[in-house]
């Protein structure tokens, strides 16, 4: 059976997919190194973005991470050259004089970046937003979108995040095991923004990208090896997993939507399920329940019942009643209306949903009108359905998701 962790050949990878998943390797060397996060931030920008334009004339280098470091280097020395800077000038030198196997480092820095990026000098949200533009390569308005912040206010986060690491002197290691536990959770929350924004994509044409939820899932299970005793870094794995499996029923052959109850399920990877299921059992129990650990578990039931009709929603209705306790939020309640109308009536479920009409949170995002429509269609009152779905579809930016929308409005006129 095929090893649902075992990453794939680069040959056989797209470009992009490759310069995505090379960039906070070759970002964390340069930290590693010379320090300056931002100058060397902005010098791997300008090698990527010279790969991206060579590599389509002359095709992918036998050493694409050696390419880059190499690039990326020779930038941080022009810039430092450009400051007339006579010490660091006298030390980059010696970093073009290098063979190009030599700037290439096996070890695979990722992990030590995201750590740096959650240092506890920043603010929670300076560091989440932080570590998803440095190594899940995600733009400030992806970011905006996951946060439910305006763009700008992202912008000013990530510009002041970026100053603190440069003033800071921050040394770049891996935290001691007795900081590692209070880093961990920004970690994750991290790396779960990243699989999510990966899993359906927030603007843009494609439902999904498959370069970040493929990199994330990468992440934690590096991170599942460096701390295998961690339950909720299992769980959040386990998560990866169980939802990734869907991928391919997820859309048809032209790109449109396929809710999760018409899903075939026989195109599900089944290798991944049995995988999370496998995580999931081994923690389950054993450590302190997380959120994480829960929405695996939810993940887990969906993914194991043989046909929608079969879905065991009470024990998801549960679930999510525990992880409401556990990590309450406005996301949570939505699930979990939807949950509570599949049990006990859509008008249940509604009732729930209204307590959500005066969260701001809620405001940048289209979802709570779209579970709106649907426990409204569901109720039989079409011409409110249809007004839902509507203002649904006018404010999501992501295209698949519109026309979804706008065709389930269309069959209710």
């Amino acid at each position: 059976m095929e090893d649902p962790l075992r990453e794939p050949d680069s040959s056989l990878r797209e470009p992009q997919d490759l310069l995505r998943e090379l960039a906070p390797q070759v970002l964390g060397t340069l930290v590693r190194r010379h320090g300056q996060f931002d100058a060397c931030e902005d010098a791997v920008q300008e090698a990527l973005l010279a790969a991206a334009l060579q590599w389509a004339e002359t095709g992918v280098p036998e050493n694409p991470r050696s390419w880059l470091m190499t690039v990326a280097s020779r930038r941080l020395v022009d810039e430092w050259r450009s400051e007339s800077a006579r010490r660091r000038r006298e030390e980059t030198d010696a970093v073009l004089e290098l063979p190009t196997q030599a700037l290439a480092s096996d070890e695979d820095d990722t992990l030590t970046l995201v750590f740096l990026c959650c240092h506890p000098s920043l603010s929670v949200p300076s560091q989440l937003a932080l570590t998803l533009r440095a190594v899940g390569g995600l733009s400030t308005t992806e970011i905006a979108n996951a946060f439910l912040v305006p763009e700008a206010t992202m912008g000013q986060r990530i510009s002041r995040a970026k100053q603190t690491l440069k003033s800071s002197g921050i040394r770049f290691d891996l935290p001691p095991p007795a900081e590692r536990a209070d880093r961990l959770r920004v970690v994750l929350q991290v790396l779960y923004l990243m699989f999510n924004e990966g899993y359906t994509t927030s603007s843009g044409p494609a439902l999904q990208r498959a370069d970040l939820t493929t990199e994330a899932t990468r992440l934690a299970a590096m991170l599942h090896q460096l701390m295998p005793a961690e339950g909720e870094v299992a769980g959040l794995l386990a998560l990866m997993l169980l939802t990734d499996a869907r991928r391919a029923a997820r859309s048809n052959a032209d790109g449109s939507v396929v809710p999760l109850d018409e899903q075939q399920r026989a195109r599900w990877n089944m290798a991944q399920i049995e995988a999370g299921v496998a995580l999931l059992t081994r923690t389950l129990g054993k450590v302190p329940i997380g959120p994480y650990q829960l929405q695996a578990a939810i993940a887990a039931v969906h993914d194991e019942a043989p046909t929608a009709s079969e879905t065991d929603w009470p024990q998801i209705l549960a679930l999510y009643e525990v992880l409401e306790q556990v990590s309450p939020g406005p996301v949570v309640t939505l699930n979990r209306a939807v949950a509570l109308a599949m049990v006990n009536g859509p008008r249940a479920g509604l009732a729930l949903l209204g307590t959500l009409d005066g969260d701001e949170r809620m405001a940048h995002t289209h979802r709570l009108d779209a579970v709106r429509g649907h426990l409204l269609e569901l109720a039989g009152e079409l011409v409110a359905a249809r007004e839902a779905y509507q203002r649904a579809a006018r404010m999501t930016a992501s295209l698949p998701e519109q026309r979804y929308l706008a065709l389930r409005a269309a069959r209710l006129a």
